[in-house]
């Protein structure tokens, strides 16, 4: 599970999940083992950062660690409602060799539907070893239910690149909706799905991968 952000702009508005430890059970008959994500979220007069780190620990018999990711964004506030430009860096390692780099530079909007905002990234993509830029669009959500005791989350991406053996490109979605039920000021227990299409190496057709999950936030 190579976990993304929910939108800075949404962090910026709420303040939720500034600083959390996410623990996540992959329930998955084929992808039974633990996943861990470190998170964290500063704003500042210019802007905000933000980064984390994606830890699988999927190494046969041992249970250690098997892939490494991280990112991190960086957001410039414009003088233009609701518009802030990004500027982010992927990049990651497992035990079958280099993720590669990802760079990405855009614009976030931040689309304010009433009952839910949507903050959108429009994203320059260049990939290590890529034989041409992509682009990458991102659309999050943040829905607090319940006083604030339930939280509806996550994000969509849709990204090109090479397809691999080929000259073509071809189109991957991502997606990973949560749900977390906040049993304490610092403790949320709750699930996420990953819904994925030609982002799993060697898997066909659309991919749903359930977890059960603990987050603690500091």
């Amino acid at each position: 599970m190579l976990r993304r952000i929910l939108s800075l702009a949404v962090l910026l508005n709420t303040l939720v999940l500034a600083q959390n430890l996410q623990l996540h059970y992959e329930a998955s008959a084929d992808r039974e083992y633990l996943v861990s994500t470190l998170e964290m979220f500063k704003p500042d007069q210019y802007g905000s950062t933000f980064w984390f780190v994606d830890m699988e620990y999927a190494a046969p018999d041992v249970r250690s660690v098997s892939l490494a990711y991280w990112e991190i964004a960086r957001a410039f506030t414009l003088p233009i409602k609701n518009l802030s430009a990004t500027l982010q860096y992927n990049d990651g390692v497992a035990n079958f060799g280099s993720l590669g780099q990802v760079w990405l530079a855009g614009v976030n909007y931040y689309l304010d539907l009433g009952f839910v905002a949507l903050p959108i990234d429009l994203l320059y993509r260049a990939a290590q070893g890529a034989e041409s830029p992509d682009f990458q669009i991102t659309a999050t959500w943040f829905v607090p239910l319940m006083d604030g005791n339930i939280e509806l989350s996550g994000f969509f991406d849709f990204w090109s690149q090479d397809e691999f053996g080929s000259d073509e490109k071809e189109f991957v979605l991502l997606g990973e909706p949560q749900i977390w039920y906040n049993a304490s000021e610092h403790l949320s227990i709750g699930s996420e799905v990953e819904i994925s299409n030609h982002f799993v190496f060697g898997a066909e057709g659309l991919q749903v991968l359930p977890t059960l999950g603990l987050r603690w936030t500091f």
